[in-house]
């Protein structure tokens, strides 16, 4: 696992030696402070010969991970996927999606979460479903990010209650939380049909609710599918096609895929 450095009164070439030792995130911090996350193959003993200082002048923390522990940087920043704008919940930024820095999955930072955004603004912007449920939604971030882009109303479910806390926090501090609804359980628990059913969930997750969840795509609706290592694509997709969905597309980023595919009735 990763491990956090923190340096006070670095030296200007420290930046670029933690680089080339394969720092996977590096800050500046006040009084010509630096901050660091370097990879458990570099020891601690090895940074500090590089920057010749001793061990005793660094401060040696565990890392703390975003997206559940899967994205490692050291702290929230602006990002921005496709049109949206996802900022820390602090900042001023009109018309951007705010989230807070949580444990539930969903910074955008992930592959598989921006995969899920650049599909959902994709859906939109050819025609606006007037819903979409959110399965497995962690943050929040696609169903509020969809709310954002229009779309009149979601419900988000998760069986996490931390994550449907979170989630609910995130929607007042963007204003929406009127429009949003949040259910405890998988979609079993959910009635009704939705023109735009959205999974960012693991693999062995999204092929065991693979009926429960086509049961809840409308006519014509559409699915997207993520969270989907690109070894098991072809597993997952034919869970999907079996039960009656199309293949639309897909998309791929470091060795992620998302699949969007569409009801045949």
């Amino acid at each position: 696992m990763p491990y956090r450095v923190d340096l006070r009164k670095v030296g200007d070439a420290a930046l670029d030696r933690l680089v080339e030792l394969g720092a996977l995130d590096v800050e500046l911090s006040g009084q010509g402070g630096l901050a660091a996350l370097m990879p458990d193959s570099v020891a601690p003993e090895h940074v500090s010969g590089a920057l010749g200082i001793n061990v005793e002048d660094m401060s040696v923390t565990p890392a703390v991970g975003r997206d559940a522990g899967s994205v490692w940087v050291l702290s929230p920043r602006p990002i921005s996927i496709g049109r949206l704008r996802i900022v820390p919940a602090h900042t001023e930024a009109p018309d951007a999606l705010k989230l807070l820095d949580g444990a539930a999955f969903g910074t955008g930072l992930h592959p598989t979460t921006a995969l899920c955004l650049e599909a959902l603004e994709e859906i939109v912007g050819i025609a606006r479903p007037d819903a979409v449920l959110d399965v497995g939604t962690g943050s929040g971030v696609l169903a509020l990010a969809a709310l954002m882009m229009g779309v009149p109303r979601a419900l988000a479910i998760d069986i996490d209650d931390e994550a449907l806390r979170v989630a609910s926090e995130n929607a007042r501090i963007n204003a929406i939380d009127d429009r949003l609804q949040l259910m405890c359980g998988g979609p079993e628990v959910v009635t009704g049909m939705w023109p735009l059913v959205l999974a960012n969930v693991l693999p062995g997750a999204l092929i065991e609710m693979a009926p429960a969840l086509v049961r809840r795509v409308g006519h014509r609706g559409q699915l997207v599918l993520s969270g989907i290592p690109s070894s098991v694509d072809r597993d997952v997709d034919q869970a999907y096609q079996r039960l009656g969905m199309r293949r639309v597309r897909a998309t791929s980023r470091t060795g992620w895929i998302a699949l969007v595919m569409q009801a045949s009735w």
